[in-house]
């Protein structure tokens, strides 16, 4: 006879399952009592008459609110489901479930298959409708009273953050003093890299370009591992760097509610994802909560500025390295959206702003399109021209600006390898203190100790190359000439291929707010309207190049060398004449025989080839001499001197004849008769067919 009327042999027969379950990580370490009466269980099942039970208590830590995945569960629920067990058992049965779906589909399952549920006061038999009924009000009350907890719990937390007490989480540069209160860190070094962290963001303008500076000074960052203090020093990433820009709690302000979770489901469970809400929907804010790093319009500031780098979101976006100089200030006067950059070519060196919004939207016809290479241009001018009166001030400011951030640097330095310096002091008093005979202690304190001094080394040696730089900078120092001359050197500062194009975008973004952007086709000019941050309106127009026209166009000049040179030489021959004049293509590169080729084939000029001089008549200066029986020395200064007809299409190249001009009696004659009156030729010897142009010396 069993203890209870409700256990068959029909349930006896088969396995029984305890389930162990503690909702959180914080109870399986506090509430050890509660875990051993929940196993003692087992004792319970054992009287009841059952000699296999199996025990799942693998959803220690977890809750049985629905908003985990519980694994132990889920094989609770899929072996009753089978029919292979008699009977399942919890201390309580809020173990098994807190929400109406979990706890009804055990429910449903149990009674189908005839399982029973037991817990330390009495067994259930789900195919009885008292007992089924029982279950139902046992399971809702269970999840009324979590609801209940949990509401409380959420009262009490917006309460005490009312009153800026609830410190959920301590940030890098802050720890919880001992009355309670957020202050500072006394460690210096870590106050030291937050503050420059804020200063490089308004000297870069760009959270990523802050870490990547970080990163290439060999700064390390620091991030709290308890509420007191304790840091753990790694590299700077971009999450890093971003979450500590958009902390208020650096501008001394307290927040409560930045976040709002948000549940859905995916793949059939229930999933929760943090989202961002905005500050006039944050349960509680309170300035000068705590002292700062910043100050609370410096933290607007920042907002703004990362408002202003975010893509995709109307916004012009951070400055990139694109040499695309307007990008995000254009804006299609006939449209009004924001205009694109095209980049094509090799390495992106085309650029082109285009409007396609329409294009994109409904496939309508692009509205606008031009390049940005004379844009960009004349509009650098507009900008020089509107600086250059306080040119001298920036120079100077922005020395002064260097000079403080290589001084907080090397400060940042200084303080890491005083924090190396005890680390590796702090490892040899620790191997000092092991028993030297006990090797497999003594061996790793020795490691440690030598890893710990070769960090101070190496943090010792930038930290000396950085003080020399220092130095160095501090023993040359810009005086009024030295301003001066930067300012007038602006323009040219400018234009220099050097300089860095993010830092050029971020000025032209400081002073200009938009430009609005048309094309006049008929007298073919762009039509610009700077929109200045002052308020200031300038009209600008700008030449549109026509089709294939670009800033890496063969000169005239050389192209119509070519062109007279192919009457009488080949193309490696005109290669090396323009070579010797100095001449090179748009890109600074030698001209060669196939360049000369591909100027003649864009062009339509006929390539030099003996039927083509024969018929066209077209001789060199010692072809020209035999033609007149003299020497070729005469027959090129006779052509200095304009007495025959010529042409030489570069400095010191070679002259070019036609046959017909010299056939000519008249002026054959005339030069030979002004020869005869010159003098004696002070050329090669006379042969016994040649005429005889002697040119005196006086």
């Amino acid at each position: 006879m069993t203890m209870n009327d409700k256990v068959g042999e029909r349930h006896l027969a088969r396995r029984a399952i305890l389930y162990v379950r503690q909702s959180t990580v914080q109870q399986i370490a506090r509430n050890d009592e509660s875990r051993r009466q929940q196993y003692a269980m087992r004792e319970r099942l054992q009287a009841l008459g059952w000699r296999e039970v199996e025990v799942i208590d693998e959803d220690l830590g977890k809750s049985a609110a629905g908003s985990v995945d519980r694994s132990g569960f889920r094989r609770l629920v899929a072996e009753v489901s089978l029919g292979q067990v008699g009977v399942v058992a919890a201390r309580e049965v809020s173990r098994f479930a807190r929400n109406s779906r979990d706890w009804q589909q055990l429910i449903e399952i149990c009674r189908v298959v005839d399982t029973l549920l037991v817990d330390q006061e009495m067994v259930y038999a789900p195919r009885l409708s008292n007992d089924r009924l029982l279950l139902g009000l046992k399971g809702s009350l269970n999840e009324y009273e979590l609801d209940l907890l949990r509401l409380r719990g959420l009262e009490a937390q917006r309460e005490k953050a009312g009153r800026g007490e609830l410190v959920v989480s301590v940030p890098g540069g802050y720890r919880v003093g001992d009355d309670g209160e957020l202050e500072k860190t006394p460690d210096r070094r870590v106050r030291q890299v937050i503050e420059l962290l804020f200063a490089k963001f308004f000297e870069l303008g760009s959270a990523r370009q802050v870490m990547l500076w970080l990163r290439a000074a060999q700064i390390q960052v620091a991030s709290n591992r308890d509420r007191h203090g304790t840091v753990t020093w790694k590299d700077a990433t971009s999450d890093y760097v971003y979450g500590v820009l958009t902390n208020p709690t650096y501008a001394g302000a307290y927040a409560y509610g930045r976040t709002k979770q948000r549940a859905r489901i995916v793949d059939g469970q229930l999933r929760t994802t943090a989202t961002r809400v905005r500050r006039s929907d944050w349960a509680v804010l309170l300035h000068d909560h705590h002292e700062g790093y910043i100050s609370w319009p410096q933290f607007e500031r920042v907002e703004q500025m990362l408002s202003k780098n975010a893509q995709n979101r109307g916004s012009q976006g951070a400055a990139r390295r694109g040499s695309a100089l307007l990008t995000g200030l254009v804006w299609c006067r006939r449209c009004g959206h924001r205009m694109g950059v095209n980049y094509s070519g090799s390495g992106a060196r085309i650029r082109r702003y285009t409007c396609d919004a329409a294009n994109g939207r409904h496939g309508a016809p692009k509205c606008v399109s031009f390049s940005a290479v004379d844009v960009d241009a004349q509009v650098g001018l507009q900008l020089l021209a509107v600086v250059q009166p306080g040119a001298i001030e920036a120079a100077r400011r922005a020395h002064l600006n260097a000079i403080g951030t290589r001084d907080r640097a090397l400060e940042a330095l200084e303080l890491q390898a005083e924090q190396a310096h005890y680390q590796a002091q702090r490892a040899e008093r620790q191997y000092d203190a092991v028993d030297p005979e006990n090797r497999t202690v003594a061996r790793e304190l020795e490691r440690r100790w030598n890893a710990a001094l070769e960090l101070a080394r190496s943090i010792a040696q930038r930290l000396t190359e950085a003080r020399a730089a220092r130095t160095r900078a501090a023993t040359e120092p810009l005086d009024g000439h030295a301003y001066m001359a930067l300012a007038h050197d602006l323009e040219r500062i400018w234009t220099a291929e050097a300089t860095d194009i993010t830092l050029k975008k971020r000025i032209v973004r400081a002073v200009i707010a938009q430009i609005w952007a048309d094309v006049d086709q008929a007298a073919r000019e762009i039509v610009l309207t700077i929109h200045w941050k002052g308020g200031v309106h300038t009209d600008l127009r700008v030449r549109k190049r026509r089709t294939g026209e670009h800033r890496h166009q063969t000169a005239p000049d050389v192209v119509e060398a070519v062109r007279q040179l192919a009457r009488i030489l080949p193309d490696q021959q005109i290669a090396a004449w323009l070579g010797r004049a100095g001449l090179r293509t748009p890109t600074g590169a030698h001209y060669t025989r196939a360049l000369v080729a591909s100027v003649r084939h864009l062009r339509g000029i006929e390539a030099c080839s003996e039927e083509r001089r024969h018929a066209e008549g077209w001789l060199t200066c010692e072809e020209a001499a035999a033609m007149l029986h003299v020497d070729p020395k005469t027959v090129r200064r006779a052509a200095e001197r304009n007495d025959l007809p010529a042409i030489r299409p570069l400095a010191n190249g070679p002259w070019i004849f036609s046959r017909s001009d010299l056939a000519a009696t008249v002026l054959a004659e005339r030069a030979v008769s002004r020869a005869r009156v010159c003098g004696t030729d002070q050329g090669g010897g006379p042969s016994l067919n040649q005429l005889s142009l002697d040119i005196p010396s006086t």
